[in-house]
């Protein structure tokens, strides 16, 4: 018999030495298949999680990139529809979409225009998506919780010094403006001429959509029946125009910074920005008109009248708005002219180049005293000055206060003569910061104002000066006769006419971007891009009122429960009270006046910790007592003797600014 020859395996495995394992040989079929054993059935997959749903609401939260605030505002909700205080309805994203759409029809929408311009022999169409003027000030007053507090008449407020009335201003209806029109009853393209000229065009064509009804409005008045059922004759006007400079650019039709005449509002030449003190003829709404009637008759004539009045040759939008001249609608915005202007562009980077010019130990030393600097309240803290960049008013300006004393004693006379010098200027600049600032003005605090400004004048030009004759005149900066150095300049006038800086700051404004940005991610699908984030946009704005009628229906609420004289119990306040305005918070443990100053041997400020708060004691509680000094008998302390710390104190005062009540956390 013969037997046939057995064929070799398809596939050998060799197993390492070690593993004491006789080689594999796999036929094709065999080879990759293994026998897994069966996996145990786990009726809890979604561990550590406790439940399924916390699971999913985790995962759908991390998928989304939820906020904590909206975690906890999602999971607030689901906890009241567990316990039945509140019900959803909405079943998917289209029931909610219809939701927003039904919360929308309470506020004015925004509408679609489109504007066609012709240029360069060819028509171009421009589309214009506007919320109209007067529709959305009529929503304002038909809403409840705003109709109480508008104001109707100018008034003019005085406060009695002890000697005489002093005028103050605060509030837009305080100021001369108000009161005087008071009304009785009864791309490659870009920068060249002709395409600047054209972009002035469009946008005052678009702005007239949004003024329509305004402009004719201004002129007859409108018979309106107000929430509180009062029939009032409106007449509308653009009392403020808040906007940062660039944007004033173009609602005044001035041609900008590189212009000979760069000011809004005055006619002062581009090269005496910087004299302060100095005063110059005011812009008219006449003077404007005049000359571009001269240019739409003869081009030639008309453009150099145009341009010695630093104007474009455009019809301004404003001018068919009765007592709406925008020279006197124009107003001071702190945040751009003087935090992230004055300060943050320029003072700021001239800091940063004489630091960076002296040996490293001085910055080293200016970081390490911000990263200490003490907090407070709402103040924003930073651990560097040389390598941070931003575009946050709000942070420069605190970061102007911050830097300032951090370089006290760092930027001296000896150490740099250019620093020492712009230490001098910013000084100056910090105090015309706080004053203008002010939430209420007097007479006096504005004539501070216009002295402080005189200040300012000559410590830049000293500044100037010495940039001028020294080692770093090639680096530093030499002229300041730009816009943002002269615009201040009116900040009295604008408050005199009204009201206070915030009135007209642009910081409400800047705040607005983010939302618009988010919605453009979040929303859009990058077609048609307008619609879709106006659409949001008014969703969000129909979402906020109807947020403010929950909230005050909640107040209200809460009030009526306070006022019932029911024990509140465990919501009493846990703050310890003393003479019922000072109050102290978060406790910490006892510790003996031995260990304190155990504690803290490294730090300077508690050395000799048991003395001074001996004579601490001694000096100031008589007084806080009403004591006699003469007869006060001193306090001592062993060492043992323990305090304890109070880490918040709530203090609520009359403010020496306003007179009303304010409240400092510390």
């Amino acid at each position: 018999m013969s037997s046939s020859k057995q064929q070799p395996a398809d596939f050998k495995t060799e197993f390492h030495p070690c593993s004491n394992r006789p080689s594999l040989f796999q036929s094709q079929e065999e080879f990759g298949q293994c026998a897994f054993p069966a996996m145990v059935c786990d009726t809890q997959p979604w561990r550590p999680f406790i439940e399924e749903g916390d699971y999913m609401f985790a995962e759908i939260a991390l998928q989304a990139g939820l906020s904590t605030s909206h975690i906890n505002g999602l999971l607030t909700l689901i906890a009241r529809i567990n316990q039945g205080k509140a019900k959803v309805t909405l079943q998917n994203e289209v029931d909610l979409q219809h939701a927003w759409d039904r919360a929308a029809m309470q506020v004015t929408p925004f509408t679609h225009h489109n504007i066609v311009a012709p240029y360069k022999g060819e028509d171009f169409t421009f589309p214009v998506y506007a919320q109209l003027l007067w529709d959305w000030a009529l929503d304002l007053l038909l809403n409840p919780l705003l109709a109480l507090h508008f104001t109707w008449d100018a008034q003019r407020l005085f406060k009695y010094d002890g000697s005489k009335y002093e005028r103050f201003y605060s509030e837009p209806w305080t100021g001369d403006r108000w009161w005087n029109i008071q009304v009785p009853e009864s791309a490659k393209e870009e920068g060249k001429t002709g395409y600047t000229n054209y972009k002035h065009i469009i946008w005052h064509e678009a702005f007239h959509f949004i003024l329509d009804k305004v402009a004719k409005l201004s002129k007859i008045g409108y018979k309106y029946e107000c929430y509180d059922k009062i029939m009032r004759w409106l007449f509308p006007l653009i009392l403020i125009l808040s906007a940062d400079y660039e944007e004033l650019c173009m609602m005044c039709l001035i041609r900008g910074s590189k212009g000979k005449w760069p000011c809004p509002v005055c006619l002062v030449p581009i090269e005496a920005l910087s004299q302060l003190s100095k005063t110059f003829p005011m812009r008219t709404v006449q003077q404007a008109k005049e000359a571009l009637a001269i240019y739409q008759e003869k081009k030639s004539a008309g453009k150099s009248i145009l341009k010695s009045l630093g104007l474009q040759p455009v019809a301004n939008v404003f001018w068919k708005v009765e007592n709406s001249d925008p020279k006197e609608a124009v107003s001071l915005d702190d945040l751009h002219v003087m935090h992230t202007g004055l300060f943050g562009y320029h003072s700021l980077e001239e800091l940063k180049i004489i630091l960076n010019k002296l040996p490293c130990q001085y910055a080293a030393q200016l970081e390490e005293l911000l990263a200490t600097f003490l907090s407070w309240r709402g103040l924003v803290h930073f651990t560097g000055i040389l390598h941070i960049s931003f575009s946050d008013g709000n942070k420069i300006r605190d970061l102007s206060r911050q830097t300032f004393y951090a370089t006290l004693n760092i930027l001296t006379n000896d150490v740099s003569h250019e620093g020492y010098q712009l230490l001098r200027m910013l000084h100056s600049y910090l105090e015309l910061d706080s004053l203008i600032g002010l939430s209420v003005h007097t007479d006096r605090t504005l004539e501070l104002i216009e002295k402080e400004q005189v200040t300012f004048k000559n410590k830049l030009k000293e500044y100037i000066s010495c940039v001028s004759g020294g080692e770093l005149a090639e680096h530093l900066k030499t002229d300041w006769n730009f816009p943002k150095v002269h615009l201040w300049q009116h900040a009295v006038q604008d408050i005199w006419k009204k009201g206070v800086v915030r009135n007209y700051s642009t910081r409400p404004n800047e705040k607005m971007h983010g939302p618009l940005k988010d919605a453009y991610h979040d929303h859009s699908n990058g077609k048609d891009v307008a619609s879709q984030v106006l659409r949001v946009d008014h969703h969000r704005l129909a979402m906020k009122l109807i947020r403010t009628r929950i909230d005050a229906e909640a107040d209200h609420a809460q009030e009526d429960y306070d006022d019932s004289g029911i024990d509140p119990g465990e919501n009493e306040d846990v703050l310890t009270s003393f003479n019922a305005h000072v109050k102290l918070s978060s406790l910490r443990l006892p510790k003996s006046i031995q260990m304190i100053s155990s504690d803290h041997t490294s730090q300077q400020e508690f050395q000799g910790f048991h003395q001074k708060f001996t004579r601490f004691t001694n000096q100031c509680l008589p007084v806080y007592l009403n004591r006699d000094q003469n007869h006060w008998k001193d306090i001592s302390f062993a060492d043992m003797f323990e305090l304890r710390e109070h880490c918040y104190l709530k203090d609520n005062y009359e403010s020496r600014v306003d007179w009303r009540q304010a409240t400092d956390h510390l």
